[in-house]
């Protein structure tokens, strides 16, 4: 590959991504194995091994980066149909559940006293994660507030329509 990344249009999607994890891993120095699939509009990319907390980064965010990165490179057009998920030794999935409780003991909260509980700032992915955990629950709201890359979800009691 050359060093500008003009290479990668000449790739496959797949083949793109996986050249573009494989240089990321070496430019940092670990070891990791690549697996890649495509469904349901999301070409998705695991990687497995020792260490990876530095690809993952505090809070998710060098793969948070990584992952937008990805996403412009391999495909470049704007209006791609298809979007990229990079996950590295299941840190999405333990986030999301992380998201989960927290978004749990908030709406509990919200809802014993009555008063809107803001959470953290966390990235768009993160906020639907808890948007829809807790669409389901008649009793509370949710929305977000802020702008980029402060902004933040809130959960309030539901408002008793009648």
């Amino acid at each position: 590959m050359s060093d500008n990344g003009e290479d990668y249009e000449e790739l496959a999607p797949e083949e793109a991504l996986r050249e573009l994890l494989e240089e990321v891993l070496d430019a940092l120095d670990l070891d990791g194995t690549i697996e890649i699939a495509a469904s349901d509009g999301v070409l998705a990319a695991r990687v497995e091994g020792e260490d990876l907390g530095l690809l993952i980064g505090r809070r998710g965010q060098t793969i948070d980066a990584l992952q937008h990165l990805a996403q412009r490179i391999v495909y470049p057009d704007v209006a791609a149909s298809m979007r990229v998920s990079i996950d590295a030794n299941g840190y999405r999935e333990r986030r999301a559940e992380d998201l989960r409780e927290e978004a749990d003991d908030a709406a509990e909260e919200a809802i014993e006293t009555g008063r809107p509980v803001e959470l953290e700032a966390m990235p768009a992915a993160e906020r639907r994660v808890v948007h829809e955990h807790l669409r389901e629950r008649s009793d509370v709201e949710t929305h977000s507030e802020g702008e980029e890359p402060n902004r933040r979800l809130v959960i309030s009691p539901a408002r008793d329509v009648r």
